[in-house]
């Protein structure tokens, strides 16, 4: 059953960043200065990522964030991103650069960070934050391979999938429906053509989300018979088929030789997916 319709998802994430600002307003403390790889950062710039996190630099903030965990020492690693975590948000959300947060939120792993391991309020303050970057991502028109990055990076740094898959399911409303449209078909397509992949998220299993997709027919085909037009949702509809099929992709592969059929081998017609629009 789909949740009630959402409020407004900018003024989901503005009270999200405001219980962040309030979990976190009591920084963790730094027993030394932070140690870190000299080869990409100056010492003046240890010394600034050790200081006020208001003081930080984009660059340098996203520096850190960037850097694989040996680049830090292991006890101050996890301490650096709790101190930052309220400027890191806010980098990835809507007023920010639009770096690849696939790449970035790695670093709050089980390898790294463990945010997993945080305290409960941090945890759940952090969690609620991601939530509304992902309701966000779906309703704003966001392309699907920005809203997988988006997907990857937080399922890495909470360890899972399914509730964020799920997440994105409960959302409800006009803009929800469309931006899962437009998912949907992205993402279909992505699969058939044997393109969807997560990049830096080593123990993630791309199948968990093309079988989430398959639990979206329902919707799609709802969406479908309320706008009968929207050559999106008509698609959607029939790569979910295809998918669910293990048939060929019925659209032509633009990059190369055409990808084998998921499961089995059949013979389709070629046509040309709808636009990214949501009708």
């Amino acid at each position: 059953m789909l949740d009630q319709p959402v409020p407004d998802p900018y003024t989901m994430w503005r009270l999200a960043l405001a219980e962040v600002d309030r979990i976190f307003a009591s920084l963790p403390e730094l027993d030394r200065p932070v140690a870190g790889c000299t080869r990409c950062f100056t010492e003046a710039e240890l010394r600034i990522l050790g200081g006020d996190p208001r003081d930080v630099p984009d660059d340098v903030l996203a520096g850190f964030m960037g850097k694989v965990v040996d680049h830090w020492d292991a006890d101050q690693y996890p301490v650096l991103w709790r101190r930052l975590i309220p400027r890191a948000l806010r980098h990835w959300g809507p007023e920010g650069p639009g770096t690849d947060p696939s790449h970035e939120l790695r670093g709050l792993g089980r390898y790294g960070a463990e945010l997993i391991g945080w305290p409960v309020a941090e945890r759940t303050a952090v969690e609620q934050a991601f939530r509304a970057l992902l309701t966000l991502a779906l309703t704003d028109g966001r392309s699907p391979a920005d809203i997988r990055d988006l997907v990857e990076g937080v399922a890495h740094a909470t360890g899972g999938l399914e509730p964020w898959l799920d997440h994105i399911a409960g959302l409800s409303g006009p803009a929800a429906d469309a931006g899962l449209v437009r998912l949907s078909l992205g993402w279909g397509t992505d699969f058939l053509w044997e393109e969807f992949d997560f990049t830096w998220w080593y123990d993630g299993d791309p199948r968990t989300v093309a079988d989430w997709l398959l639990t979206q027919r329902p919707r799609i085909a709802s969406f479908t018979a309320r706008h009968p037009r929207c050559k999106n949702a008509a698609d959607a509809l029939i790569a979910i088929s295809h998918l669910q099929e293990g048939d060929w992709s019925p659209w032509l592969y633009p990059y190369g030789p055409r990808p084998r059929p998921l499961l089995q081998t059949t013979t389709a017609t070629a046509s040309a997916p709808g636009s990214a629009s949501g009708e």
